[in-house]
């Protein structure tokens, strides 16, 4: 396995902590939450300077957002309680077909 995947899990989950910690910050007002934001884009943006060393930018950075975004997505409707309507699940799962379809298909990934 490509060790750039298993760092672009690492800066995933990071980005998705770090977002997820931003409601709780307050505006940055909150000294613990503002320290879990900052510190989860630090890593994130770290894991991902060293994904790009082995998975082109493109490629790293659709599976990155696109991760982001459903996870997020889901974040919020599980533990903030914040509802998912049909074209938000709909526009997830677009996104979740365009990243498969480039990581099965595209020659571009297998540089």
């Amino acid at each position: 396995m490509n060790t750039g995947y298993l760092y672009l899990g690492i800066a995933i989950v990071a980005e998705v902590i770090a977002t997820s910690a931003l409601k709780a910050s307050e505006g940055f007002t909150r000294p613990l939450p503002s320290l879990i934001v900052a510190a989860g884009y630090v890593t994130a943006f770290y894991f991902l300077s060293l994904v790009l060393k082995s998975v082109p930018v493109g490629v790293a950075y659709a599976i990155w957002s696109g991760a982001g975004i459903v996870l997020i997505g889901l974040v919020g409707w599980l533990v903030l309680k914040q509802p998912l309507d049909l074209p938000a699940i709909l526009g997830m799962g677009l996104i979740v077909a365009g990243v498969a379809v480039i990581q099965l298909f595209s020659t571009t990934a297998a540089h």
